[in-house]
């Protein structure tokens, strides 16, 4: 006997299949244009409200040094934790040059750096490395991890893009400049549109991957469009829309007409033709009619839709009157997006600065704001900084400088040898109580990307050239991984000197990533990365011990020491030393380090050459090395 519950089941599952084969029959127009209306439960979330600028917290407290510590002292005093005492001047130069510049410090910049007295020595150290170039090649990856940058279409035969390197070299520029981010926006959504001069900059909308030589270039247009746009949602506005190319929205309060819409500032820009890549053709004439396509399948085209903002982020009037001027979308598109009054922009740019610099954002998923992503402990820190940026005039460096200078940045992120027990009771109330730091009661260590780890090396060796620009450089891969590759996939630059510039100027094919940055979490350029993983896993030690370009910096590394100190001398070894340590770690090795080290020297079998080089390959491998406190 079948028991009734299991027909009822069987009767519900067989009128939902009944109902997926109706969508697969019903004309576009059964559908219509109905969309679920935004409500005001809808708009009490808090990325979709309104920004306003907090007040600033009063306190008596001596330890804020900004506006961004009275936000966090606050919420710490709520919480009954104190926050951690000051990291030392070394620990906090060694942290600052790898985050605005991702290089450790020169002994010539520690030995500037100690020696300055002064009340603004922290200050100016910070606009030194600010007006460095290298600040721009640094902050310039943060921005291709989101642009989902690469050199090469992906796909089967991943071809080249010969120019796509030009965007690259305009990102790395611009933050150099101290481009202010309205602007950056506006030229990367719409510089064909402000003049011919700018349209390098528009290589962000055609970052993605591409199949050039797809038979159906309708799927390859429609394909291309949806990733594009569902980019610039997250990126820009840190929402999910593509979830909603071909239904409405699970969670969020987007439709799939909301997708469209947004398509639809894009759509009449693209020329799409077979073996060629897509573009931005002169004078922007190409006439394209937007329709909303039925479950998201390109051969099922909809109702006709006009180019409209997102209904849950549009709160300016002003907006809505400029979008009708058809004759630059993208440009009306892009001003509306970097409104001061946008909620979902300022949030989303605010965060990902205090992401890169704390090492998480305010909100955890930083290209997530809708309902499934993370709520910011610090809501009014996180408005706060979203309000400061128009009125700092969209300028990245004055906003580092802000959060670099704070209280909260300068903290240790472990607990000082030296700590009083009033300090250690207080450390230990913040591990138990905040173990995640989620309110910043300490500095978080953070580990370096890979490109970081290779640029560290190659400067600590006195390697790393100083060329910049350029199409990307292909130095030597190792002989096993070079048999695996299709003819010439990878080949190699003529110019040796190439083989040490900076990690960021490496070719980026899309189908196969640097050995090194794939240990070491480098993203997938098929999709924007909002975070990069921090995985453990043992190749990277393996790739450290044993990789030709860890041997050849430890053996450079050796030579430059050797050639700065003689080890003939009564204090040779103990210099040598010293100087790895202080070109490795941005420090002096301690009394005990030093005796071990000297003991390996002297006791080495195979020369001391070889057991320096040794040396200099054991600190590579030292957490010390990968790990910023």
């Amino acid at each position: 006997m079948i028991h009734s519950s299991i027909v009822s089941r069987s009767v519900t599952a067989l009128g939902k299949i009944i109902s997926c084969l109706a969508l697969l029959v019903l004309p576009p127009s059964a559908f219509g244009e109905s969309e679920p209306k935004i409500t005001e439960e809808d708009r009490e979330y808090w990325s979709f409200t309104p920004l306003i600028q907090p007040n600033i917290p009063e306190n008596t407290n001596e330890w804020p040094r900004n506006s961004i510590d009275a936000f966090v002292l606050r919420k710490l005093t709520d919480a009954g934790l104190s926050p951690a005492p000051d990291t030392t001047r070394v620990v906090l130069l060694r942290r600052l040059c790898f985050d605005l510049t991702g290089l450790p410090p020169t002994p010539e910049q520690i030995d500037e750096f100690l020696k300055d007295d002064s009340s603004d020595a922290y200050g100016k150290l910070v606009d030194r490395l600010l007006e460095s170039r290298a600040y721009g090649e640094r902050w310039a990856q943060h921005w291709l991890d989101l642009a989902r940058f690469a050199e090469t279409d992906g796909f089967e035969h991943d071809k080249l893009r010969p120019d796509a390197w030009k965007y690259r070299d305009w990102v790395i520029n611009a933050f150099n400049d101290d481009m202010p981010y309205d602007k950056f926006v506006r030229l990367q959504l719409a510089g064909d549109e402000a003049g011919p001069e700018n349209r390098v900059a528009t290589g962000f909308l055609t970052c993605g991957q591409d199949m050039p030589d797809i038979n159906l270039q309708e799927e390859r247009r429609h394909s291309f469009m949806n990733e594009m746009t569902s980019t610039v949602g997250s990126v820009f506005l840190g929402l999910q829309i593509g979830c909603a190319q071909c239904h409405d929205h699970k969670y969020d309060p987007i439709s799939q007409l909301d997708f469209y819409r947004l398509r639809a500032f894009f759509d009449p820009a693209f020329q799409f033709r077979k073996n060629k890549l897509a573009n931005l053709p002169d004078g922007n004439d190409v006439k394209t009619v937007s329709h909303l396509m039925v479950r998201g399948d390109f051969r099922r085209v909809g109702d006709r839709v006009e180019a409209s903002f997102p209904r849950i982020a549009n709160l300016s009037d002003f907006v809505l009157n400029v979008a009708k001027n058809r004759s630059d979308l993208r440009t009306q598109f892009s001003l509306w997006l970097t409104s001061s009054e946008n909620p979902l922009s300022m949030r989303t740019i605010a965060n990902r600065l205090w992401q890169h610099h704390f090492g998480e954002g305010l909100s955890n998923s930083p290209s997530d704001f809708g309902v499934m992503g993370d709520t910011p402990e610090y809501d009014e820190l996180l408005d706060w900084l979203a309000t400061e940026f128009p009125r700092q005039g969209f300028s990245f460096k004055r906003m580092h400088r802000l959060m670099v200078t704070s209280a909260t940045y300068r903290q240790a992120s472990r607990l000082p040898a030296d700590a009083s027990p009033a300090v250690v009771a207080a450390w230990q109330q913040s591990l138990q109580s905040d173990g995640k730091n989620r309110l910043w009661s300490r500095m978080s260590r953070r580990r370096l990307e890979g490109e970081a780890i290779r640029d560290a090396m190659l400067l600590a060796a006195g390697q790393l050239s100083d060329r910049c620009g350029g199409p990307g450089i292909r130095p030597p891969l190792p002989g096993e991984l070079v048999h695996t590759l299709l003819k010439n996939q990878w080949p190699v630059s003529k110019d040796p000197a190439d083989y040490t510039r900076r990690s960021i100027y490496l070719f980026v094919r899309r189908n196969l990533r640097y050995p090194l940055f794939e240990a070491f979490d480098k993203p997938d350029t098929n999709f924007s990365c909002p975070r990069r993983n921090r995985s453990t896993i043992a190749p990277q030690a393996l790739m450290l011990l044993n990789s030709k370009l860890s041997l050849d910096a430890a053996k450079a590394l050796a030579e430059l020491v050797e050639a700065l100190v003689d080890d003939s001398s009564p204090s040779g070894n103990q210099e040598q030393i010293e100087q790895v340590y202080l070109r490795c770690l941005s420090r002096r090795p301690s009394a005990v380090e030093l005796e071990l080290a000297d003991e390996f020297l002297c006791s080495a079998s195979g020369g001391h050459h070889a057991a320096l080089v040794d040396l200099c390959l054991a600190v590579f491998n030292l957490n010390e090395f990968l790990y910023v406190d």
